[in-house]
């Protein structure tokens, strides 16, 4: 349930920073463990993994037993409880994985299977009885728009005309949803996943109303996308913000260069224009910035430019500053590198009297932390 929806439906409601580190910190936990039974998995996230299971079977390694000796270890070592579902590709598998958590009937906590095996029988159960808003890739805006065509189950799916719900959802979603109400999902187990995007979105605990202060968040959120670039030694050339309103409609601009960005100013020129390009109509509870159109750092050069005047555009001005303050930035990362990130920062990283340098998706899960709340815990 969105944040929004939570407050107004319990005014009263309060609502605790998360605590980004200690995510990440067991973040990392979780994929050491995983990484100790099977290099072969794909991370989703902070706490989800794929994992192909084929190759141990040299091991004579039973799926469902590798399944309980991950779940026992992330109890045991760690204190996590989780769901984990055995199935023969990802569809079922996340079908599965979400049965085996636990659920709350009429109010009381009841526990699941934790490590769930989809088998025949149960994958039959699924595609006949799961909403389409169940699958793989089907939110709200297409969920709306497969029941306006009369089709709220999955199984409405296998006997429909792949060309009609081509039309209303293009090819591709629509050959990979039919193919998902049959139970055919042909994606591996993506090992090496290549990076396509770098991106810093927060939902905030209080909707912003004001400009100035929703310019603040577009530096901040630039910042953080321009370290994270620079960390994994990679430009992007294009710039994206999404900006999400209390009646949830959002709006989502972009604009791309010919030449890299990792410079918290070069990018951050770019998002502010892009973010004044829109019409800010009401409260804001949700902003976020990407970058995309990725390349490595060290194939990507900018020319110098000299006597750009003030009428040049946000694009010639970044280019400007993504040339002139190489050496710079690479100080400051080597500063940062040896004596901490809080070691040096700029005037908007300055909290309280501390620098305070966000990583990426933020201190805190909810958006920046309310004022009066204590994060001591």
């Amino acid at each position: 349930m969105p944040s929004l929806v939570a407050r107004r439906l319990c005014p009263d409601l309060i609502i605790l920073p998360g605590r980004f580190d200690r995510y990440e910190f067991y973040s990392q936990k979780f994929h050491s463990i995983i990484s100790d039974i099977t290099p072969a998995y794909e991370p989703l996230g902070l706490d989800e993994v794929f994992c192909d299971l084929s190759s141990l079977r040299r091991l004579d390694a039973e799926p469902m037993t590798v399944a309980r000796v991950i779940h026992s270890r992330l109890r045991d070592e760690q204190g996590l409880n989780c769901g984990i579902g055995v199935a023969k590709n990802k569809l079922f598998a996340k079908f599965g994985s979400k049965r085996a958590k636990p659920k709350v009937e009429n109010g009381v906590l009841v526990p699941g299977p934790e490590v769930l095996w989809v088998d025949s029988r149960l994958e039959r159960h699924l595609l006949d009885t799961l909403p389409v808003r169940a699958l793989w890739g089907v939110g709200p805006a297409t969920s709306k728009k497969l029941e306006g065509l009369g089709l709220r189950y999955v199984r409405d799916l296998v006997a429909v005309d792949p060309t009609y719900l081509a039309a209303h959802l293009g090819r591709s979603a629509a050959t990979t949803l039919i193919g998902f109400s049959k139970g055919d999902d042909p994606r591996p187990v993506s090992v090496d996943r290549v990076t396509k995007s770098v991106g810093h979105e927060e939902t905030f605990a209080v909707s912003v109303v004001e400009p100035d202060e929703l310019r603040r968040h577009c530096r901040r959120h630039s910042a953080v996308v321009a370290r994270t670039l620079r960390s994994n030694s990679t430009v992007a050339r294009t710039i994206s913000v999404v900006i999400k309103f209390d009646d949830m409609t959002s709006m989502r601009r972009s604009q791309t260069v010919n030449f890299g960005l990792d410079d918290e100013e070069a990018i951050e020129a770019i998002a502010l224009a892009l973010m004044d390009s829109v019409s800010l109509r009401g409260a804001v509870r949700l902003f976020g910035v990407t970058a995309s159109n990725l390349s490595e750092r060290g194939g990507a050069s900018v020319q110098m430019s000299f006597n750009v005047d003030t009428e040049a555009s946000v694009a010639d001005f970044s280019r400007v500053i993504q040339a002139d303050r190489s050496a710079l930035r690479d100080a400051i990362d080597e500063i940062r590198a040896r004596y901490g990130r809080s070691a040096v920062g700029r005037g908007l990283d300055i909290d309280k009297g501390e620098i305070r340098v966000e990583r990426q998706r933020g201190s805190h899960a909810f958006g920046p932390q309310a004022e009066g709340v204590n994060d001591s815990q």
